[in-house]
This record gives structure tokens, C-alpha cells and sequence, in this order.
């Protein structure tokens, strides 16, 4: 399983060369189904999705990546209830609201203000009424970051 998904990442970076597209995850099922999850700064369309899954999907057939061609892919952005997994997806959600949950489960929900490589800076509520401060949370605490969609 680990093998195909090592062979699926080598056929797609050459399809994302000179993009902003980046892989966020791929996943293999035990029935052939691949599905990889690609970002990109500017945003990831439903034109940029089927443009790389016809691409991806010609280059696994030619390289006989399943030789029965019995598999499946799907191409998609990560699902907005999917944590933040890379840097690159931290860096381009700086001004929007997210909640942190630490290594210890405690949680802290604030405007994401900063990244750096060792931490982020969360713009939270203060004690007094509208006041701002901002809380530095190292990386080595977080156990995962989701971005609160507002409505």
C-alpha cells in the first residue's frame, strides 16, 4: 500500500511543476481507491481537481500502476472539517478563525495571525470586554488546527 502511494506522489509532482498546487495527502484503500488531496495558494476549483485527475489518472495507466486497471481515483481539496496538515496550508489561512487543540486536549480558538516554523500567533479575547491579545502556541503542542467556517 505504502509503495503505490510513494509511486502515485512520483506521477503527480511532475503534473504540479511550475503551480501552486501542493499535495496535501494521499490515501490508498484496500480496494484500489486513491484518493489525493492537493491545496494550492490561490485556491483549489473543481476545474483545477479534473484537470489533475485526468492527467493523474492517464499517467497510472500508463505507468501500469495496477495492471487489471481495477482502481479508482479522486482528486479533491481536504474536506473543510480536515486539520491543517502542512505549513503551506497554515501560511495561506493567516486572517481567519481557527481552533487549536493541544497535545493535552485543551483548546483555543482565535483569528490566526502568524506562522513561523516554530510556532503560530492566535489573536484570542482578552479579559476586558474587546480586548485582543495574542497567545504564541509552539507547534511541538499542537495536536491538530481546524479552520472554523463563519457564517
Amino acid at each position: 500500500m505504502a509503495d503505490n502511494i510513494e509511486k502515485v506522489y512520483s506521477l503527480l509532482e511532475p503534473l504540479l511543476d511550475g503551480s501552486d498546487i501542493f499535495i496535501v495527502n494521499i490515501k490508498v484503500k484496500p480496494t484500489n481507491n486513491v484518493k489525493v488531496f492537493l491545496d494550492a495558494d490561490s485556491g483549489f476549483s473543481i476545474d483545477k481537481a479534473s484537470s489533475i485527475n485526468r492527467k493523474l489518472y492517464a499517467a497510472m495507466e500508463e505507468a501500469a500502476l495496477y495492471p487489471d486497471g481495477d482502481f479508482s481515483l479522486e482528486v479533491s481539496s481536504p474536506g473543510v472539517d480536515e486539520p491543517l496538515g502542512q505549513m503551506r496550508q497554515y501560511k495561506k489561512n493567516v486572517g481567519r478563525k481557527v481552533t487549536i487543540t493541544m497535545n493535552d486536549d485543551s483548546e483555543k480558538t482565535g483569528m490566526l495571525r502568524e506562522v513561523t516554523d516554530e510556532h503560530v500567533v492566535l489573536e484570542m479575547k482578552g479579559k476586558k470586554p474587546h480586548e485582543k491579545i495574542n497567545v504564541e502556541v509552539p507547534f511541538s503542542i499542537i495536536k491538530k488546527t481546524i479552520v472554523q467556517i463563519i457564517f
